[in-house]
């Protein structure tokens, strides 16, 4: 994703969505069966756990069965291969979710500045 970064200073500042600010576009534009996401572990469950708040995300239901796990077996933290790779996978998951929100809110700014430019030019 290193190629945002030309647009978004550069080239195309208009249409580059900002990470940091709230989308512009409704996240089910265009897909009316869409769930919204929805965090698995409760606030109540991260609290009595101590789950770090920069880790309190949508995968923070697998970081407390590793936290618990680490904390079962604690010589032998290779008995946790199981929960460390469920948690990798899910903020794998993640990642790839939110770089899918992103390019799809970049296309929709594309989208919506063409149809501006055309309504314009008519």
């Amino acid at each position: 994703m290193g190629a945002h970064l030309a647009r978004r200073y550069i080239t195309e500042t208009d249409t580059e969505p900002d990470p940091a600010k709230k989308f512009e576009f409704d996240p089910t534009y265009g897909f009316p069966e869409r769930n919204e996401r929805e965090m698995v572990a409760t606030q109540e469950q991260m609290n009595l756990a101590q789950v770090p708040v920069e880790q309190r995300d949508y995968c923070a239901h697998h970081l407390l069965k590793l936290m618990k796990c680490k904390r079962d077996n604690w010589p032998n933290f290779l008995a946790c291969k199981h929960e460390k790779h469920d948690w990798d996978y899910c903020e794998h998951q993640d990642y790839v979710m939110r770089m899918k929100e992103y390019e799809r809110e970049r296309r929709l700014q594309l989208k919506k500045k063409r149809i501006e430019a055309q309504a314009e030019a008519a």
